[in-house]
């Protein structure tokens, strides 16, 4: 079977991918270390990969990658991604998420109604904190109802999050104010 990792250089630093015959099986944001990368790159699998030199297909996805990284307006959605073994539900958020092209933005909320699920926003919410392909399922592409970041799983957190929105040319609020000025209307 054609399986295995391999790292690749992006302008947000080293990301990898892990791939069988069925598609990628994982996508892999920067990590502090590169022993941190290639250690989560094996947990994400449940076979037990080894790094390779990628197949032409896998370098075509780490070149559309990269150039989504560079600020390219790329969908990713010829990336195949093997969906095998996860719940309908799931399978179902990730193809709706992946019509969410660079630049545009949805909610938990708007999801979970394009399933037909209109009360679902914090599964869709749990089932991407949990999508093994950042990126080619564009999950820092969903936002909170309010406007908000939401959450972001992957390395860096929402900063990562904000760094990909603004690469992809989308501005978000991020305001925290703990406490009105002394003597400030409200």
């Amino acid at each position: 079977m054609n399986e295995g990792y391999s790292l690749f250089e992006t302008p947000l630093g080293h990301c990898g991918l892990a791939w069988n015959d069925h598609g990628l099986t994982a996508v892999q944001l920067p990590c502090a270390t590169l022993e941190a990368l290639h250690s989560s790159l094996r947990a994400t699998t449940p076979a037990r990969l080894e790094e390779r030199d990628p197949p032409a297909s896998v370098r075509e996805w780490m070149s559309a990658i990269g150039a989504l990284l560079k600020g390219e307006h790329r969908d990713l959605l010829e990336v195949p991604l093997d969906m095998r073994g996860l719940p309908d539900f799931s399978r179902r958020l990730y193809e709706a998420t992946r019509q969410i092209l660079p630049g545009q933005t949805r909610t938990y909320g708007d999801l979970a109604r394009s399933l037909g699920q209109p009360f679902a926003a914090r599964a869709v919410g749990w089932a991407l904190g949990r999508n093994p392909w950042p990126l080619v399922v564009p999950c820092h592409r969903v936002l909170a109802a309010d406007g908000g970041t939401g959450g972001f799983s992957a390395p860096g957190g929402v900063a990562t999050k904000l760094r990909l929105l603004t690469i992809e040319g989308v501005t978000i609020q991020t305001q925290l104010e703990l406490f009105s000025p002394a003597g400030s209307a409200p």
